[in-house]
């Protein structure tokens, strides 16, 4: 178990698709504005294909990076706005030591399978609206959480699609014996 919160944070169309082709199978400016409202000055964890979906590096953003691609630790080792772990043992001890209060896992599946145990705060952006996709998210058990916030997002010209930020923050357990 980890020390802090483990945050998911990701968009799901209604098919649960997350990916196609290694990019976001759509187009929601606002959901980019939300995902930089919830991740800017944490760390944010990713597998490779991610890493390399992304432009640019983000703007105030740790990038940690899980991947069995030895280059990239070669490659981003000078820079301070990255970090590559080749094991899953050496990226949990680094979270454990961390002083920061949240962490954010922001995928792919893999990463998300990884840390489904761990996970405590559910930042979900549902588009409602099926897309091609090649990428699935994970099975989640909603049952374990609760449903703290939901705000319906605005369509316009730009974010043609009808979506809904949903927050989830996970049970406490109640060990009476």
């Amino acid at each position: 178990m980890l020390s802090k919160e483990i945050s998911f944070v990701w968009a799901e169309d209604l098919q649960g698709n997350i990916g196609y082709k290694g990019k976001l199978p759509w187009r929601l400016p606002n959901d980019l504005k939300f995902f930089k409202e919830v991740t800017s000055y944490k760390p944010i964890v990713m597998g490779r294909k991610t890493f390399e979906s992304f432009p640019n590096l983000l703007p105030n953003r740790l990038h940690v990076v899980l991947t069995r691609n030895q280059q990239l630790k070669t490659l981003y080792r000078d820079n301070p706005q990255v970090i590559v772990y080749n094991s899953v043992e050496d990226i949990k001890k680094w979270m454990n030591k961390l002083q920061v209060p949240e962490v954010c896992i922001i995928g792919g599946a893999e990463i998300f399978d990884i840390f489904v145990d761990s996970v405590t705060k559910l930042y979900r952006t549902q588009v409602n609206h099926v897309f091609n996709g090649d990428t699935k998210m994970i099975p989640i058990d909603y049952d374990m959480f609760n449903l703290v916030l939901q705000i319906n997002g605005k369509t316009d010209k730009k974010n043609i699609y009808p979506h809904t930020f949903q927050i989830f923050k996970k049970k406490e357990v109640n060990y009476t014996h």
